[in-house]
Order: structure tokens, then sequence, then C-alpha cells
């Protein structure tokens, strides 16, 4: 062999080891700085996602240094709704100052700039951080609408390519909006791998804006609010009135328009608003972007909203109590929407509802046309400024401002064409804000809409355009979906009404539920069973998986029509937030819906109820030993039933925004559905031949009390998820981890758990120890008589029913001490009394 080969191929080698090869992008540890509000809780939530974080804060005058940014970390776990997905999360936030430990950035894959909206105290802060970022920091402002150009410049020419805006929306944890903006100079490549980082570690939803001047969600939320300000003055609704017919009723949050502005804080809002005024001279619109005196006067007085306890509402006592413009004092808050315009609001017909709403001469209906047309009118003229296309901007109005729609699919859905001729009289006739006339692009010949199969419009492209082809994006099986889009959930195996079992083409079997709010009745536990006979006889494994949340409200005592719960396109991600703030209530309610038992009690059908009990236990069980794995992938509210579910199957994967519970308690119930039996076996487990009592007495307060775990962190903490079970940041990637769970486990030969024969239990004693805890809570005023008796039935299943310590048992022995000492609760007249309660009050009775 020619010595030359030799050379030749030592030469390939040293060329391919030393040849530039683009390392992939990893964030190891990240830093926000400022502690304010939002950079405290950007902090937050990269812990909440396993990210090593520093925050960062100006020095105390005195004291510790880090003592401002100590207090800031220290003020999260006051907040409501938490920051935090486990209060001790908290404690992995790295508290830094700017005199001490601006060396530490040159670690830090991606730094957050989280100041205030001051420009000049921007540049200055990139001024002094810029010489100790690291050689491939990502240094993103989370300005919520000034100029990234601008803040650019403030940085050396050879960083601006590092350089973008990242607009999180408040609160970071819940809200699932993420704005990316890119300065001229940012590198294309950096702002896919930053897009990446926010959908799938951090589970954002990311609209890339463009750098105008409060880019896209604040741009048109904040006119939207201007808007209803407007008319709400030209129509003489009081703000209590106009809260009422701009929340729910329309699609929008709880919090409507005025009490958003107390939640986002008046100040804020005003700031937004003079940036508008400031950096949009030639709007048509601009004449609008202005403080209204009475906002005005109350910021002066320093009520900026919630967060100092008085702005466009205050709390007296127990009272609610509103601004009243025309007095300007305060009066209670009573405002109501009118009757037959609630009638016309409930039309499932977006046409028909329209229709009767621009008819109307009601003021209130009028209002509303008023503030719709002005919002379409908007969006229409400043599309092509604001947003690559109608997506971007009708997704981020859903997850930055939580609508139910974005204003064009709301266009779309009442008839493009109708509206759009609707809006140009109004034009004509003068009674639209300006007198801009509507772009051309919007009564084409044959358009009826900017949504459909194709994509959506695209006013540079001039067509429908496709979304997004980043890899991440492969991820997202079923993507929020818009008006217009098709949505086919793969192929069926079988369906009935109550459930469908499903595929994507491959042998994961998928089960997804049809009833109301996923309530599990037998006709659900029918089909559950019949998923998992058709997975074991055709299929590798089972996925339990719903369309949309929650995912499931628990057992249904009473069997309802299947309706809806049908598949469909997944809900605002913003609604998470809303039901949140309600979760702990919401949990005991749903109980009391599911278990909605009156019916049969007064019939006297008590023995159908139990063999629904004995069904659901088989239903769990199965689940738990079937010949192929089980996977529950939870999103929202999993209470009861739908619980114990979860806990039975070999493996859950839950997204962060994950309620999950045993709630029966509420309704003066226990869990009957092997949730008992579960944590009495899990405790035997994690003795290890030690003393199960100490956990045995962790889950029996989890039950008792009803616990609810305010994220799947915390349900992991409580006990309800496993150590095992995995959490997911991004709802839309849930069922491709939750399959790909169900493939590992198939893959690595699975076969179900042996049965356990010989489960050591408590017994008589322990429960007895048990039952005095809750006697000193009884003579303590704590907990009622019918609570104790509820405890003490909790305590006797967990304890394995009237035996010696010790004694060895089987879980259908738990499994039948669940079922009696439900069905005992059950016929008292306190628990039925509790239910009916709950049913007709939505408030839980203590009795």
């Amino acid at each position: 062999m020619p010595p030359g080969f030799f050379i030749s191929g030592l030469r390939c080698v040293l060329e391919f080891l030393t040849m530039s090869v683009a390392p992939s992008f990893i964030v190891r540890k990240a830093a926000v700085l400022g502690a304010g509000v939002m950079g405290a809780q950007i902090a937050a939530h990269l812990v909440n996602a396993n990210v090593e974080a520093l925050l960062f804060e100006l020095p105390a005058k005195e004291g510790d240094p880090n003592g401002n940014v100590l207090k800031a970390i220290d003020n999260l776990g006051k907040l409501e709704p938490s920051p935090l997905a486990v209060a001790r999360k908290a404690a992995m936030i790295r508290p830094a100052n700017y005199d001490q430990h601006l060396d530490l950035l040159k670690e830090c894959d991606v730094v957050i700039e989280a100041i205030s909206e001051r420009m000049d105290w921007k540049t200055d802060l990139y001024r002094k951080v810029a010489p100790h970022l690291g050689e491939n920091s990502i240094f993103a402002s989370n300005t919520s609408g000034l100029s990234i150009n601008t803040l650019a410049q403030a940085f050396p020419e050879n960083l601006r390519h590092r350089f973008c805006g990242v607009h999180f929306f408040n609160p970071p944890r819940y809200m699932h909006l993420v704005e990316l903006i890119a300065c001229d100079r940012t590198d294309p490549a950096l702002l896919d791998d930053l897009e990446k980082f926010l959908v799938t570690t951090l589970g954002k939803g990311v609209i890339r804006a463009k750098d105008t001047p409060n880019f896209i969600a604040n741009r048109v939320g904040v006119f939207s609010m201007l808007a209803t300000i407007h008319h709400a003055q030209q129509f003489s609704l009081g703000f209590d009135v106009v809260d009422a017919l701009t929340g729910p009723l329309i699609g929008r949050p709880r919090s409507a328009t005025f009490r958003t502005a107390d939640v986002v804080g008046l100040d804020t809002f005003a700031h937004v608003v003079r940036t508008m005024a400031d950096t949009l001279p030639d709007d048509p619109w601009h004449q609008y972007y202005a403080i209204p005196a009475w906002l005005k006067k109350l910021i002066d007085e320093g009520a900026l909203g919630q967060k100092t306890k008085r702005g466009v509402y205050q709390k007296v006592g127990k009272d609610i109590q509103v601004l009243d413009v025309a007095s300007g004092s305060y009066r209670l808050s009573a405002g109501a929407a009118d009757e037959q315009l609630v009638e016309i609001l409930k039309n499932k017909n977006a046409s028909e509802k329209f229709t009767q709403l621009h008819a109307s001469n009601h003021p209130q209906a009028q209002f509303l046309w008023s503030i719709f047309r002005d919002s379409f009118h908007y969006c229409a003229v400043h599309l092509g400024d604001i947003a690559s296309s109608a997506r971007d901007l009708d997704l981020a109005i859903r997850w930055g401002f939580g609508w139910d729609q974005g204003p064009f699919e709301i266009w779309q859905a009442a008839g493009w064409s109708q509206v759009a001729q609707w809006i140009a009289d109004d034009i004509k006739a003068g009674k639209t804000l300006v007198a801009t006339p509507l772009p051309a692009w919007v009564t084409e010949a044959g358009r009826s809409g900017v949504h459909g199969p194709q994509g959506s419009y695209s006013p540079s492209s001039k067509a429908n355009v496709a979304r997004s082809t980043l890899p991440v994006y492969q991820r997202q099986l079923f993507p929020d979906g818009l008006l217009g889009e098709p949505v086919q959930y793969g192929t069926t195996i079988f369906e009935t009404d109550a459930v469908r079992c499903w595929h994507t083409g491959d042998d994961i079997a998928i089960v997804s539920f049809k009833s109301k709010m996923h309530a599990i009745g037998d006709d659900v536990l029918d089909g559950v069973l019949q998923a998992i006979d058709a997975a074991e006889r055709n299929c590798a494994a089972l996925v339990i998986w719903q369309t949309e949340p929650p995912f499931s409200v628990g057992a249904n005592l009473k069997k309802t029509p299947a309706g809806g719960g049908q598949p469909g396109k997944p809900s605002a991600a913003g609604k998470l937030f809303r039901q949140f703030k309600r979760a702990a209530q919401s949990a005991v309610l749903q109980a009391a819906r599911a278990l909605n038992v009156a019916d049969q009690l007064m019939a006297g059908k008590l023995a159908e109820v139990e063999h629904l009990v004995e069904q659901f236990q088989f239903t769990t069980q199965q689940l738990k030993y079937s010949m192929v794995p089980t996977v529950a992938a939870v999103d929202g509210f999993a209470f009861g039933g739908g619980c114990e579910f979860i806990m039975h199957c070999d493996r859950a994967v839950a997204t962060l925004e994950s309620y999950i519970g045993l709630v029966e308690v509420g309704v003066g119930l226990l869990p009957a559905g092997g949730g008992c039996k579960e944590f009495a076996l899990r405790a035997a487990q994690e003795a290890k031949g030690g003393d199960p009592f100490p956990f045995l007495r962790k889950y029996f307060e989890a039950v008792a009390t009803a616990q609810v775990g305010r994220s799947a962190e915390h349900a992991r903490e409580i006990g309800y998820l496993r150590p095992t079970d995995r959490i997911v940041m991004n709802r839309f990637e849930l069922l491709t981890i939750a399959k790909a769970e169900a493939r590992m486990l198939a893959e690595a030969g699975y076969r179900p758990p042996l049965r356990p024969r010989d489960i050591p239990v408590l017994g008589r004693s322990a429960a007895a120890t048990i039952k005095v805890y809750m006697t000193n809570m009884l003579e303590g005023k704590f907990i009622s008589e019918h609570d104790y008796l509820i405890g003490s039935k909790i305590a006797e299943v967990m304890c394995g029913g009237d035996v010696e310590a010790g004694s060895l048992v089987d879980e259908q022995w738990l499994l039948d001490l669940e079922r009696r000492c439900f069905m005992e609760l059950l016929a008292t007249q306190k628990t039925q009394d509790r239910i009916e309660h709950m049913l007709k009050s939505g408030k839980p009775l203590r009795n």
C-alpha cells in the first residue's frame, strides 16, 4: 500500500476533527435581570421547568447585598395563583446582584432582561452587562412594546445578532403566549433555537411578531379595551354592566374589561396606551390612544387596581364596589346583561347571533356590535403591519388575552361577507371610530374568511400560508386549531355514544371520552373495557387522552347523555389560568355533579349505585393489569374517578397545569374506585418492611381533606402521581410524549405487575390512632360530627378494616371495604344533604 495513502488518510481525520460543527443549543442555565413582578415570575417559571435560574436585582443599600432579590423570591410564595409549581421551587432560584455577580452571566445560555419599561434604563443596563455575556449567550428583552431595533443599538455591533425580544404575558406560568421579536441583525438560527426552548421546555405558544409598537397581542387587545371604554361612555353603560357583557357571554375571560385592567394594573395599562400614543402618530385611530380623565385620576391617587386593592373596583367588607364616573365615587357593583340579549348571545349559530345583534336597537346590543365592529375594522387595517398572518393575530389574542376565538375567527364564523358589508355601511354612515376603508383583500371575490385548509391569510404573501415547519412543531400532533382548519383525530377503531377508540396510523390505541366534562358513567366504563380488549388483541399499548381538557371530573353515578365533550379543537390555553383560580371549589362542585345520585336516592336505587361502583373498581383493576401498557395523558382537572384512573394506569404523563385530586369527601363520600386501596398499597410498599404509618397518614390526610394538586408537581408531592410519572410543559405535546412513554414500555417487553396477595395493613389500632387525632379536631370544632364519620370510614378502609396490625390482605379485600364504606356513607341523610346542597348551590355544606 503506498505511503501516500496513510498521509492522505491522516489528513482526512485531522480535517474531520477540526471542522466547524455548530453545537446543538442546550439551555443549562438562564438569568433574569430584574426582580420585579414579571422578572421574578419568569425566574419562577424557569425553575418550574427545571432550568437553573439566576435572578438579578440592584444590591440592597443595607444588610445582605442580595436583600432586594431575596425579598422578591420570598414574595413569590404570597402570590395567588402561585407562580411556583411547588413552594420548594423558590429555593432553586439563585439570587444575584449587579455589583457582585455579573461574572456569572458567562455561564448562562439565555439572559432575559425584565426591568421597568424605560428605554434609558434598559439601554444603560445593556451596556453594563454586555461585556459579561457568554460567547454564545442569547440576550432577550421582555419588553411589552418598546422597539427591539432601538434597544439593540445599546449593544456592541458584534453582539446584536444574539439579541431579540421575548415578551411573556402575565402571569408567565399560566399565560400560554410568548411573542418573539427579531431585530434587523438577529441570527435566524438563534431565533429558531430560542423558539424550540420556549415551546418545549417552557411550554409556551410562540408567535413571531414584527417590531412594531406593543407588537401583536397588546396592540390589538389594548385597542379593544380602549374601544370598549369609548363605547361604554357613548351608550352610558356602567363599568360593571360592561364587564357583565364582555366576559364569558362573548367568549372572553371572567375578568372581562375593567376587571382585567385592575388585574394588569391601571398604571401598566396606561403605560401601554402611552407607548401607542407616542410611537404611532400616523395611526388612523391615534386620537383614541389616550388616558381618560377618570383613569388618570385613579392613577394619580395611587389606586392602581388589584395590587393596591383599589382601582375601577374595590372591596368594602364583603361588598364589591365599582367606580361611578358620573359621581366620581364608588357604588355597589350589581350590573347585569339584559335577559333578551343573553338569549341572543346563547345562540350557537354565529351568523344568526350577529344578525340579531346588528339589528337590535337595545343599547347593550348596539354596544356589543360596536366593539366587535371596531375590533374587526382595526385588525383588518393593521394586519399587514403588525403580523405575518391572520393566524398569528388570532392566536396571539387567544393565548395572550384568553379569548375563546380570535377577532378574525369571530368575524369568519359570523359570516365574512355580510359582516364586511355592515362594517363598510357603518364607515360610510360615520358610525365607526375612523373613516379608513377596509383593505381591498377583505372584499375580494369569493372570500369567505381568512382561515382554511391551506392555512391563514397573509397580506404580504397575498395568499393563505401554512403553519411553521420548524421541527419542534412535529411534536404537536394536534396543535391549537383555528376555525376553518379541518381536524381529523386519527382513524377510528370503534366508537360508541360514550367513547371513541382510535389511532394515528400506528399500533398505539387512544381512547377519548365523549361525555360532558368527561365524566365516567357505566357507558364510559364499558367503552374503556372495550378499548382495553381491542388494545390487547391488536395494539401495543393504550393511551387515555381527551381532545380537550379536562381529563375527567370523575365518576358519574347517574347515566347522562353523551354530548358536551365531543372531540373538537383544544380550548384556549388561557382558560387554565381562569379555571385554576377556582380550582378548589370547582373540584368539589364537579365531584358533586359527577356523583349525581340524588335521583337514584329518591327512587331507592342504591343497588344500582353499588353495581356501578363495583363496575368502576373492575375497570380500574383492568387498567392496572392489562396485558398491554396503559398510559393516562392528563391535562386540566382530574377529580375523583378521573384521578383513580390515573393512579391505576402503568404510567401518567401530565401537563404542569393538571389539577388532580380525590375530592369525594366534599360531598360526604370516600373514593371507591380503588383510590383508597392504591394509597394503602403504596404506603405498604414505600415502608419497605418498616412502619407504614407515616406514609399512610400522609395519604389519609390527602383523601380526608380532598386535597387537590395545584400543579402536576404538587400532585406528585401529594402522591396522586408517582416518581416515575412524567410532567410535560406544553399541553400540545402531551399526546406525543404519552405515546412515546407507552411505546417505551411496550418495547421493553411489558408485562403487568403481579397481583399482590400479601399486603400488610395497620388494622384497627392504626385506625383508632387516626380517630384520636380526628377527635381533637372535632372537640376543637375544626370538623363536624359527619366529617368525623367520613374520616373514620376512610381510616377504616386504608388501615385494612377490623383486623390486627400486620395482617396480610389482598387488593380485593380493600376494594370490598371501599365499596361497603362508600355505600354506608351514601345511605346517611347528611351525605345526601351534602350532595343535594352542592348540586343546588355549588357550595359545600358543613353539616
